[in-house]
């Protein structure tokens, strides 16, 4: 197996999809599981870093009246900012 740093967000993902059809089966024994869970959490930490940093270039390219202006992604959670506190 490829270590994580050499491993594509693509593979890693596809991995991760794996390793949650397997555990989903219900078909492994606990050592087995326990070995994918753990497999699973690093490979969701993995990706979760590279979609971070992709979210920062994306901030970064983002183009404002024909100048190069970062702009924060709206949260999932708070899509109009509403929750942020005001100075």
């Amino acid at each position: 197996m490829k270590t994580l740093a050499k491993k594509s967000f693509e593979e890693s993902l596809a991995r991760l999809e794996e390793i949650t059809q397997a555990l989903e089966d219900g078909d492994l024994c606990l050592e087995d599981a326990m070995k994918k869970f753990d497999e699973g959490v690093k490979l969701a930490e993995f990706c979760n870093a590279k979609l971070a940093e992709a979210q920062k270039k994306v901030d970064i390219l983002l183009k404002k009246n024909g100048t190069l202006t970062a702009v924060p992604f709206a949260d999932d959670e708070d899509p109009d900012g509403a929750g942020q506190a005001q100075a």
